[in-house]
């Protein structure tokens, strides 16, 4: 489980295609691979990879086809920054909103508008996904908690601030990029219950 706080920037500084997966190599820094072990968990862009070779300032990364198919790491090449994030520990304080790294899809980057340090940016996602994201609500863009200001069918806006900015891969990203999705997982669950129909079942309180 994780916060949607990112933690670091890391670099990709290796790619090996092994159909019909590939292996990541992700520049962390001394500190970080020095404390990782084999079978950590990391969210890399919000997705929830397995750590299963480590390096001197660098942790190995295996992507299956499920991951590369559902999210932009397929579409990562050497010196690509990417958003960092270890689980959130025991006692630890939640300071974004419950994450699991699990990537439900994928959106585009459809409008950056600047107001001086500030932005605002517009993603169009899938069909699907638009019924899990609504003003006020939370959402993961690249791993990054964030707060839906405004949606508009298929899309949906989001306020960057300056730090924000600064700190995570957003700062650099422009129309027409890729990012990962992951919607509140309390969307989920009503969807499915609205869809399943099971919401009146519960409303009724069983038979009289």
């Amino acid at each position: 489980m994780f916060t949607g706080l990112v933690e670091a920037r890391g670099t990709v500084s290796g790619l090996v295609d092994d159909p019909p997966a590939c292996r990541l190599e992700i520049g962390v820094g001394e500190a970080w691979a020095g404390e990782a072990s084999v079978g950590d968990s990391v969210a890399i862009n919000g997705c929830c990879l397995t750590v299963v070779e480590i390096g001197a300032a660098t942790l190995w990364f295996e992507a299956g086809p499920e991951t590369l198919a559902r999210t932009n790491l397929g579409e990562l090449v050497p010196g690509a920054p990417v958003n960092l994030e270890r689980p959130l520990a025991a006692g630890g304080r939640l300071g974004g909103h419950f994450v699991q790294g699990h990537v439900d899809g994928t959106a585009s980057v459809v409008d950056v508008r600047r107001d001086g340090e500030w932005v605002t940016m517009w993603f169009e996602v899938s069909g699907d996904l638009a019924p899990q994201l609504v003003s006020k609500g939370s959402v993961a863009v690249d791993g990054v908690s964030l707060t839906v200001v405004e949606v508009a069918e298929t899309r949906f806006s989001v306020a960057l601030i300056p730090h924000t900015l600064e700190v995570t891969t957003l700062g650099v990203r422009e129309t027409g990029a890729r990012v990962n999705i992951e919607t509140d997982i309390l969307a989920k669950y009503v969807q499915k219950l609205v869809v399943g129909g099971a919401i009146d079942g519960v409303a009724g309180g069983g038979p009289e």
